[in-house]
């Protein structure tokens, strides 16, 4: 959490955000993320200062768990002092411990944001999901918290002026934007509305730009001049030398397979990240197997 100190920016953690994506696609299922297509809704999750500290706390926790479909986990929450936002007990259950920071007793406004990162490492423990290592975790929860429906509450909890600054999680705001991006995408949601905070909308459209720069890179046929005009010199390079990459380092690859055979491309899928292999010849639609996307491509 940063409490008045420097909030990073940019995009440092990207790559392991886009694995975290194709993790929730392969463990979940194309089916089972897209039961989370309506993210939870601001009036479910509100907390203003009128309401009983523990009484608001728990019902939004309830409503957390309810959203991501945990029926038999019960939240007990409390409050202490402490250097990070909040913890969790990661028991058996049926109960779970989650300890919120005091500074919330008086920003209550953003409880929802803290407990709805605590709920969803009780639920990436249930399935069993987990990145090596404490930073890549985090990202990770992070990601599938915002992916699944309810990370707009981190990103929201983000402000910044010139004498003070808060933000929650562990990815930067824009990486918090692209992810929410990432899903608005996916499902055909509109975000925008939701934000208290002008830092938070500002961060969420610098991510759905870059989000939107992973649907325009080559062979997709979304792709700029540029970046066709490279891709077609990088599979004229891979034809003549037998190489398996191209010269100009973009996302793409290719690959025979025995040395000899017909020239193939690997590229991500824009949704979910996880590559894609097709034959490196012209137009054609491609499939994601991962997240059904379908695909217009050059290549």
């Amino acid at each position: 959490m940063a409490n008045g100190g420097p909030v990073e920016h940019g995009y440092p953690h990207l790559e392991t955000v886009r694995a975290a994506i194709t993790a929730l696609y392969r463990r979940l299922s194309y089916d089972t993320v897209h039961t989370f297509d309506t993210s939870v809704a601001p009036a479910d999750v509100a907390f203003c200062d009128q309401d009983d500290l523990y009484l608001g706390a728990q019902r939004v926790a309830r409503e957390l768990v309810r959203h991501l479909r945990l029926p038999d986990a019960r939240m007990i929450v409390s409050f202490r002092e402490m250097q990070h936002a909040a913890s969790v007990e990661l028991a058996a259950g049926p109960e779970y411990f989650i300890e919120l920071n005091d500074r919330f007793r008086t920003h209550r406004r953003d409880i929802g944001a803290a407990l709805a990162h605590e709920v969803m490492h009780v639920y990436l423990h249930r399935l069993d999901l987990s990145f090596p290592g404490t930073r890549d975790n985090e990202i990770l929860t992070d990601t599938a918290t915002t992916y699944l429906g309810a990370g707009w509450l981190l990103l929201d909890a983000y402000r910044e002026d010139s004498a003070s600054s808060q933000k929650l999680g562990y990815l930067t705001p824009e990486e918090f934007g692209y992810v929410l991006a990432k899903r608005s995408l996916a499902f055909g949601e509109a975000p925008e509305t939701w934000f208290t905070s002008p830092q938070a909308y500002t961060a969420y459209t610098k991510g759905l730009a870059r989000a939107r720069q992973d649907e325009q890179q080559p062979p997709l046929t979304a792709a700029g001049w540029a970046g066709r005009r490279r891709y077609a010199k990088d599979r004229r390079y891979a034809q003549d030398h037998g190489t398996a990459t191209g010269r100009s380092g973009g996302p793409y690859a290719f690959s025979r397979s025995d040395g000899t055979g017909p020239l193939r491309v690997s590229f991500p899928c824009p949704t979910c990240h996880q590559r894609i292999r097709v034959p490196a010849r012209g137009r054609m639609r491609a499939r994601c197997g991962l997240c059904r996307t379908v695909l217009d491509c050059d290549t």
